[in-house]
């Protein structure tokens, strides 16, 4: 069995999370630059199974896409190009930054680390899949 692999896209960072092999919990996994996603998702890919990579899909409140559509069409294809034969599905991410802004909060982090970017894009991330994965199995039942 392979892994789902949650990418939170941003112009300057990526947060990533991924699933364990069963499929079952939802783990950040670390933040790269934009210019090294693709890059470290190829290495990832060739050390772990993966069978789906799931893509925050910025919208806005009357559910039309955000301007962050502009740069993230561009990784889309070219992830699509770099790893042909992974499915891609977009995920609606909607205030995953406020929650990972208040699950800091709730866990007690320190303000320096709640102010920490690549720790809001990590864990993000990590909603967005968790999310992805609850929709799954709430079509399943």
């Amino acid at each position: 069995m392979g892994r789902i692999v949650a990418i939170d896209y941003g112009k300057k960072r990526v947060g990533i999370a991924v699933t364990d092999p069963c499929k079952i919990i939802a783990n950040s996994l670390t933040t790269v630059k934009s210019h090294e996603v693709l890059q470290f998702l190829q290495d990832y890919c060739s050390k772990e199974k993966v069978d789906l990579f799931v893509v925050g899909h910025p919208k806005q409140m009357n559910n039309t896409n955000s301007e962050s559509m502009t740069y993230i069409k561009p990784f889309l294809v070219a992830l699509k190009r770099k790893l042909p034969d992974i499915p891609i599905v977009m995920y609606d991410e909607r205030f995953t930054s406020v929650l990972a802004h208040k699950a800091l909060l709730e866990g007690g982090a320190k303000k320096k680390q709640r102010q920490d970017k690549a720790v809001i894009d990590a864990i993000s991330a990590t909603i967005i899949l968790q999310s992805y994965m609850e929709s799954q199995r709430n079509m399943n039942i």
